[in-house]
């Protein structure tokens, strides 16, 4: 993430507290109450987040770990394309034995 993405992020999120905070005291709540339900929610779709992030990294479903496997995935068809036609019949043939013994 980029110094730039991190400051946007900031301000979205001000952003965010503070019009929820606007919107609360526009229905009617007081200075506090606006305040304290502003930053509950606040601190939930940070938490909710947060969570997210850790599932992705648990999972393994982030962008370097995508990259990765496309990058392997690359590899491996590039390695299959150079291959002879013999050579593809005999990964063929010894796949085909390899699954007749198991």
């Amino acid at each position: 993430m980029r110094r730039i993405d991190v400051i946007v992020i900031g301000i979205v999120v001000f952003a965010i507290g503070g019009a929820g905070y606007l919107g609360l005291k526009l229905v009617g709540l007081d200075n506090i109450n606006a305040g304290i339900w502003s930053q509950l929610v606040l601190v939930g779709i940070i938490l909710a987040w947060s969570f997210s992030y850790v599932f992705r990294v648990a999972t393994k479903n982030m962008t370097y770990g995508q990259q990765l496997k496309d990058y392997e995935e690359a590899v491996l068809q590039k390695r299959l394309d150079e291959l002879t036609p013999e050579q593809l019949a005999e990964i063929q043939a010894e796949i085909d034995r390899e699954r007749t013994q198991t």
